[in-house]
């Protein structure tokens, strides 16, 4: 079985047997068709995958990984806020009509600060850093800038990254406000496990532990019955994951630099809505 199966397995069952509902209180999301959209929640699950062991994708459901890494160098290595730079839609529903998403993602981690050894934007820092200042306590980047919020198509889930390197090993923290169970949830394990590795190989280094921390994961009240005959699905070993071992600049990485093998999945062609 795959340890990410069991994780999302685990987490799911916990939201729906112990959580919270708020369907006594006014909420914010909304249907396509206008109704409140519900959900039952817990709050601060902290998952850890060790990338050592294997790579963290499900096999109860399919994850689409390629459009994962295509939105992740979207956000990271092109540091776009344009949908037009992005190939899958999943933006859409947040952007303008010139395809901006505003001030929001990529275009904060674009920024450049002042820093004594020069000008960088957050993710050139990261790379210096881990080149440079390896046992350094302060590479982390933070996107949930509250001065352009209210120029953000939306505000960030996933907000902060934490990067430490213990030895020879680089590890991770991802800080998320808010997660969406059954549409972002194993797809956010898969991106920030990937760029992980694509930060430790162009660094020198190994590829050791994601630890994913959730303030509010819940499951939406139309997404239940979806969520329910995803975990009754019997998980399948976890795939390999390989990359090529040529590439020794992030800005080089394309969504192909990664190929999984031996991937086996239950093809549940799920349709869902999602709530805005």
């Amino acid at each position: 079985m795959s340890k990410a199966d069991k994780i999302f397995i685990d987490n799911c069952k916990d939201i729906l047997t112990n959580g919270f509902w708020d369907k006594d209180f006014e909420v914010r999301p909304k249907w396509e068709d206008g109704t409140p959209a519900h959900t039952i929640k817990k709050f601060g699950i902290v998952n850890r995958y060790n990338l050592k062991e294997e790579f963290p994708i499900l096999t109860i459901r399919k994850t689409f990984l390629k459009n994962a890494i295509d939105e992740i160098l979207w956000i990271w290595q092109k540091k776009s806020n344009n949908i037009h730079d992005l190939s899958s839609h999943i933006w859409d529903q947040w952007a303008d009509e010139n395809g901006s998403i505003g001030k929001a993602y990529g275009y904060q981690l674009g920024i450049k600060h002042k820093y004594k050894e020069g000008e960088f934007d957050q993710v050139d820092r990261v790379l210096y850093d881990l080149k440079n200042n390896p046992l350094s306590r302060r590479i982390m980047t933070n996107i949930y800038n509250f001065e352009d919020l209210h120029e953000m198509g939306l505000y960030p889930c996933a907000y902060s990254m934490t990067f430490n390197v213990t030895g020879n090993t680089l590890n991770g923290i991802l800080n998320q406000r808010s997660q969406d169970m059954l549409a972002a949830n194993n797809w956010n394990v898969c991106q920030y496990s990937v760029l992980l590795m694509m930060f430790a190989q162009v660094s020198g280094l190994e590829v050791g532990e994601l630890v994913h921390v959730i303030a509010d994961a819940h499951i939406y009240d139309r997404h239940i019955p979806i969520i329910e005959e995803i975990i009754n699905n019997t998980p399948y070993d976890a795939p390999s994951i390989t990359v090529d071992t040529s590439i020794n600049d992030f800005y080089k990485f394309t969504k192909d630099s990664f190929k999984l093998e031996n991937y086996n999945y239950h093809d549940t062609k799920i349709k869902f809505p999602v709530a805005i």
